[in-house]
C-alpha cells in the first residue's frame, strides 16, 4: 500500500480514546488518565462503550456517511448498535474529501481499514498487557477482547488508559480484511444513519442551516451565459419590504466561478424573492448560442472526415470486403442535473477576518480554493462545514454557489444564506453535452463484427473538448475488433458543461449498445450471444476486463430468463453492458407495449464492483440509477439566444412513480478491491430499455429523448 499515513493515539479530556490515521502529520492531544480514547481521525471510543466514527466525505444520498463508518466498524470489530456517526468538516488530514468519479470508496478503502484495524490492534495489545499474555493469544468480538485459554474478557472501554500508552503499529504491517467471506458487518443491509432524521424532517441539508442574525439572498444572473450587468433599478428594489441590500456583483469571466449579476438580500427569503420579481436588469450579452445552430453545424461536419483519434488495422479495406455493412446515426441532447435541492450555501465573516461556510458541496476543497482566490483570502482562514447534499450527480462539483454567497456575505457584514430557485438551478447548470455518433460496422461470413468505424461529433472550446464531452480512444470496441477507427469533429460552444453522473458514459453507452443490437440483428445473432462473442477475443490491450464484463452479462441474462421464457405478445427484453469508473454492470430490461405507449416493467441488474459494503445503499444506488436513466432518456435542454429554454419541472418533467420499473439487483461479490457504485449502473440502463422497446415495437430509437421516435414511456 503506497500511502502517506500516520497513526497516533491519545486520550481526550472526556476520557475518550482517539486513534488517528490521515495524510498529514499533526500533533494529537496529550494523554489524560481517566478520559476518553480517540486513536485516530476516524475513531473515538468513549468510557461508556459507545464508539464514534467519523465519515470524512460529503453525503449526497449515495450512502457514504453510513458505508465509510461500516468499514471502520468491521475492522474494529464493534457492535454497530453502539456506533454513532459524525460528519467531518473539510480537513486536509483526511486527504481527498470529494463526492465524484465514484472514487469515494476506492480512495478510502485502505485508510478506513487501517483506522479500524489499528485501533483493534492497540486494544488487543492493551488487554494482553493487563493480562500479561501474548497479544497473539487474544481475539475480539463485538467490542470485547477475549482470551480463550483463560476465559477472560475485557470490553474495549475498560482498557482505554492502557491502550493510550501502547506502541503504535506500522500501518503497512496490519492485516487488513478484504475478503467478503471474512466480513461480519459489511455486505449486510444497514439503514442509513440519517434515515430517521430525514423521515421526520429534522434539519440536515444545506438549506436547513440557520444562524443568529442570518439574512437571505437571491442572485440574478444573465439568462445568456456570461452576460454582464449594464444597468438595474437598484434604488426601487432597495425600497421594497424586508430588503436590506441590493447591489451589482461585477463577477469574473469564469463560467464555473463568480459570474456577474445582481444580489438582493433581505430579512426573509420570501422578501428577497418577492423583490426579485420587481428587479429590472439590462444585460450585455456575449453570445447567442442556439440548438438550431448546433444542429446546422453538426450536419455540415457529418459530411467531413473529422480528425482521426485512433486507427487499428485497415477499416476501409475490412468494410469493403465485409459480408454485410451496417450504418446508423445516433443523437442525444444536452440535459440538466435537476437535483432536488437547488444550489444553496451559507456564509459568515468573523471579526478576525476569517470566513465560515456551510456548504452542500461535492468538492468542498475546490470550493474553498475558488473562494480564496476570488476574494483574496488565505485558505487557512476559511472553515468549511460539510452539509448533507440534496442531490448532486456532478453538479455540485462546481462551486459557483459557494463563491457567490461568500462575496455577498462580505458585502453585507452579516451571516447570509443564498438560496437558488428551481429556475436558477436549471438555467444555470453545467449540462451534460449533446453529441452525434455516426457508426459503420463490417460483419464477416460468420456473423462476427470485424470492422468498426465511428465519427463522433462533440462540443469544444478553444480546440479542446468541454467537460463531459470527451471520448477515450480506448473505449470499446477498441481492442475487441481487429479493424477500428475513431474520428472526431467538434462544435464550439459557450454553454457551461460539466460532470453529469457517469460523465460521458451515461450518454454514449446508449449509442454504442443500441448500435451493437443493430449489428447483431443484421448478423442474425442473439444480442446476448453477440456481446459474449465480442468479449471473447482481444486485439492488443483490452479496453476492459472482458471476463468480469461477460460475467455480468451471464448473470443478468440468467436471472431474467433470457431466451428461456415466452415474453408474450408486445412484450420483450433488451440487454446491454458497460464498464466505467471501475464497475462492471449489465442490465436486462423487460417492457410491454401498447402501440407507441411502452411500460418498462422490470430491469434485471448484474453488478460487479468488488465487495459490497452496505447492501442497502448498494441496491439503492442501482435502483436509483435505472430510474434516473429512464427519466433522463425522456428529457432535453435546448438553447436559444444563448440561454436555456427549460426552467422547471413543467417543461423538464422527471419520471413519476407510476412510470418507475421494478429493479432486481444481483451483485457478483469478489476479492477485487471495491469500486464506486454511484455511476456504473446508469450507463447501460438506457440502451437495455431502448433495445427492449425495439424488440417489442419494431421502433429503433436513434434520437433522444424517446418521444423524438414517437415512443411514450
Amino acid at each position: 500500500m503506497k500511502r502517506r499515513r500516520f497513526l497516533q493515539v491519545s486520550l481526550l479530556t472526556s476520557g475518550a480514546l482517539l486513534v488517528g490515521a490521515g495524510c498529514e502529520r499533526e500533533s494529537m492531544p496529550d494523554f489524560v488518565p481517566g478520559e476518553a480514547w480517540a486513536p485516530n481521525l476516524y475513531v473515538r471510543i468513549n468510557p461508556d462503550g459507545t464508539v464514534v466514527i467519523v465519515s470524512k466525505n460529503p453525503e449526497a444520498g449515495q450512502g457514504v456517511k453510513t458505508a465509510f463508518p461500516m468499514v471502520v466498524a468491521e475492522c474494529l470489530d464493534v457492535d454497530w448498535k453502539k456506533v454513532a456517526v459524525e460528519q467531518a468538516p473539510l480537513d486536509s488530514r483526511y486527504g481527498r474529501q470529494v463526492v465524484g468519479g465514484s472514487r469515494g470508496t476506492p480512495d478510502g478503502w485502505d485508510d478506513l481499514r487501517v483506522a479500524g484495524t489499528a485501533a483493534r490492534h492497540i486494544l488487543i495489545a492493551a488487554a494482553a498487557a493487563e493480562w500479561v499474555v501474548g497479544a497473539e493469544e487474544c481475539t475480539t468480538e463485538n467490542g470485547v477482547v477475549l482470551h480463550a485459554a483463560s476465559g477472560r474478557a475485557l470490553p474495549y472501554e475498560s482498557v482505554l488508559e492502557t491502550a493510550a500508552t501502547m506502541p503504535i503499529p506500522n500501518a503497512d504491517d496490519l492485516d487488513l480484511k478484504s475478503r467478503p467471506e471474512d466480513f461480519k458487518l459489511l455486505g449486510r443491509f444497514v439503514p442509513g444513519v440519517d434515515n430517521h432524521k430525514i423521515l421526520t424532517g429534522q434539519p440536515l441539508f444545506g438549506c436547513d442551516v440557520r444562524l443568529d442574525g442570518m439574512l437571505y439572498a437571491v442572485f440574478e444572473k444573465c439568462p445568456a451565459f456570461g452576460g454582464r450587468v449594464a444597468g438595474a433599478n437598484l434604488e426601487e428594489v432597495r425600497s421594497l419590504p424586508g430588503v436590506t441590500h441590493a447591489f451589482v456583483v461585477e463577477g469574473t469571466d469564469n463560467l464555473a466561478g463568480l459570474m456577474p449579476g445582481v444580489a438582493i438580500v433581505a430579512e426573509t427569503w420570501w422578501d428577497a424573492q418577492s423583490a426579485r420579481r420587481k428587479l429590472r436588469v439590462e444585460w450585455n450579452n456575449t453570445h447567442a448560442d442556439s440548438t438550431s445552430e448546433y444542429n446546422r453545424q453538426a450536419e455540415a461536419l457529418r459530411a467531413g472526415a473529422g480528425e482521426t483519434m485512433r486507427h487499428d488495422g485497415d477499416v476501409e479495406t475490412a468494410i469493403d470486403s465485409a459480408t454485410q455493412v451496417v450504418e446508423a446515426s445516433y443523437y442525444y441532447p444536452f440535459v440538466s442535473h435537476a437535483n432536488m435541492e437547488p444550489q444553496t450555501c451559507t456564509a459568515m465573516f468573523k471579526d478576525d477576518g476569517s470566513l465560515e461556510l456551510w456548504a452542500p458541496s461535492q468538492n468542498p476543497r475546490g470550493g474553498r480554493e475558488l473562494v480564496a482566490n476570488t476574494l483574496g483570502i488565505s485558505q487557512d482562514k476559511i472553515h468549511v462545514n460539510l452539509e448533507r447534499i440534496g442531490g448532486g450527480f456532478g453538479r455540485r462539483l462546481r462551486n459557483d454557489f459557494m463563491v457567490e454567497v461568500a462575496w455577498i456575505a462580505r458585502e453585507v457584514g452579516r451571516p447570509v444564506q443564498l438560496q437558488w430557485t428551481r429556475e436558477d438551478d436549471m438555467r444555470h447548470d453545467f449540462y451534460r453535452p449533446a453529441a452525434w455518433h455516426d457508426f459503420r460496422a463490417g460483419i464477416d461470413g460468420t456473423g462476427r463484427m470485424v470492422a468498426f468505424d465511428h465519427h463522433f461529433i462533440t462540443f469544444g472550446r478553444d480546440g479542446e473538448p468541454v467537460s463531459g464531452a470527451g471520448l477515450s480512444p480506448r473505449h470499446y470496441p477498441a481492442g475487441l475488433v481487429p479493424n477500428f477507427r475513431l474520428r472526431q469533429s467538434s462544435i464550439e460552444t459557450n454553454v457551461p458543461t460539466g460532470p453529469w453522473r457517469s460523465p460521458g458514459h451515461s450518454a454514449y453507452c446508449w449509442a454504442y449498445q443500441s448500435f451493437f443490437d443493430e449489428v447483431a440483428l443484421a448478423a442474425g445473432r442473439d444480442p446476448l450471444e453477440f456481446r459474449l462473442d465480442l468479449l471473447s477475443r482481444v486485439y492488443g490491450e483490452p479496453p476492459l476486463d472482458v471476463e468480469r464484463a461477460a460475467g455480468t452479462l451471464r448473470v443478468a441474462a440468467e436471472k431474467a430468463g433470457w431466451g428461456k421464457r415466452d415474453s408474450g405478445p408486445n412484450r420483450a427484453m433488451g440487454i446491454a453492458f458497460h464498464y466505467d469508473h471501475g464497475g462492471f454492470v449489465s442490465h436486462v430490461a423487460e417492457v410491454v407495449a401498447d402501440g407507441s405507449n411502452v411500460k418498462v416493467e422490470k430491469v434485471f441488474s448484474a453488478v460487479d464492483v468488488g465487495p459490497v459494503i452496505n447492501m442497502s445503499g448498494a441496491k439503492n444506488q442501482v435502483e436509483g440509477a435505472v430510474v434516473d436513466a429512464l427519466s433522463t432518456a425522456q428529457l432535453e435542454i435546448t438553447f436559444a439566444d444563448g440561454a436555456a429554454e427549460q426552467g422547471n419541472f413543467n417543461d423538464y418533467p422527471l419520471l413519476r412513480i407510476d412510470q418507475a420499473p421494478e429493479v432486481e439487483v444481483h451483485f457478483i461479490q469478489s476479492d477485487n478491491s471495491p469500486s464506486g457504485l454511484g455511476e456504473p449502473p446508469i450507463a447501460p440502463a438506457t440502451p437495455a430499455i431502448a433495445n427492449a422497446i425495439f424488440a417489442a415495437t419494431g421502433t429503433r430509437i436513434r434520437k433522444l429523448p424517446f418521444r423524438r421516435s414517437g415512443i411514450n414511456v
